[in-house]
């Protein structure tokens, strides 16, 4: 019974990354536009736009290679592999002892790898330009989501992400102490970096000087470019999702029951909807910081979570 609900509460947390992903673009633009005083397209134009891209004809660049043709492909996969070993859904799935940050962390950057060579594959000056700028912004958001994680994993002594969730839940007041809130803090950061949101990116600019993601996908069409929409979607439901787990972890399901799972389905999404919608909202009063400017800010986050490893070194002691 224990492996029947632990295989289902992977297979619903990939199910509810892939489906949900369009959707929580959709209540996001939605939120955005009512507050700009628009009307906005609907919460699923999303899902209309890739079916869209998915009738047409698939198009390739002259001159590049199998990096610009596996690069969708391996972004939507690494993305969903990391949405099986989050524990979103479930801390005890039969996937869980492999859930580890590092690999967690090393299968976002492989997706981020795969687009810059996609990028860099072109051979066009704004592919270059954004494979150029996308890796810089990874450098310093890889050790920013992995010292504020591990941060979080020093009071139960490992980087397995269910054991973090695990013990996070079972004491609350874990996350409100120094440690805790400069760890989520950062890590809420580099989710916006990672994810390419305002400040350091805007989704919807097409101007060749600020933009990161779109520079290396503009010669994208099609069922391509369907799943590089698609991947970008996944990847910041996931990390909402990370950071709803690690921050409000109450909820998640510890055991083998259909009705905690049901709980935590149906929480999970509520979370990841407040999230998005405060994004959103925050998204219309900030504005998007100089190119230049974007790697203090990093380096910014980067200091927090240096600072909540330290504060949780010496309230766990040195031991």
């Amino acid at each position: 019974m224990r492996n029947v609900t632990g295989y289902a509460a992977v297979a619903g947390q990939v199910v509810a990354v892939v489906a949900g992903a369009p959707l929580l673009t959709g209540w996001m633009r939605l939120v955005r536009a009512r507050l700009e005083g628009r009307a906005g397209a609907g919460v699923l134009q999303p899902w209309r736009d890739t079916r869209k891209l998915l009738r047409k004809e698939p198009v390739t660049p002259a001159g590049t290679g199998p990096a610009f043709r596996a690069a969708p492909a391996l972004l939507v996969a690494t993305t969903v592999v990391a949405a099986a070993l989050v524990p979103l859904l479930s801390t005890a799935t039969p996937v869980s002892g492999h859930a580890d940050l590092i690999l967690v962390v090393a299968l976002l950057a492989l997706g981020t790898l795969a687009l810059a060579l996609a990028g860099l594959d072109t051979g066009t000056a704004f592919g270059g330009m954004g494979a150029s700028r996308a890796m810089t912004v990874a450098a310093l958001v890889e050790p920013t989501i992995l010292l504020s994680v591990f941060a979080l994993s020093m009071p139960v002594g490992t980087t397995n992400i269910p054991a973090i969730v695990s013990g996070a839940a079972g004491q609350s007041a874990r996350q409100a102490s120094p440690a805790g809130l400069l760890a989520i803090a950062a890590l809420a950061v580099a989710v916006l970096a990672e994810t390419g949101r305002i400040p350091v990116d805007n989704p919807a600019t097409h101007l060749e000087l600020t933009m990161i993601h779109e520079a290396m996908v503009l010669e994208y069409a099609g069922p391509d470019l369907a799943l590089v929409e698609l991947g970008a979607q996944m990847r910041l439901t996931l990390l909402l999702g990370l950071l709803s787990s690690l921050s409000v972890p109450w909820g998640i399901a510890t055991g083998a029951s259909w009705a905690a799972l049901a709980v935590a389905l149906a929480l999970v999404a509520l979370k990841v909807a407040v999230l998005g919608a405060l994004l959103a909202a925050a998204e219309v009063c900030w504005a998007k910081v100089r190119l230049f400017r974007v790697p203090e800010l990093l380096a910014g986050s980067f200091l927090l979570a240096l600072l909540a490893v330290s504060a949780s070194y010496f309230l766990n002691g040195a031991s």
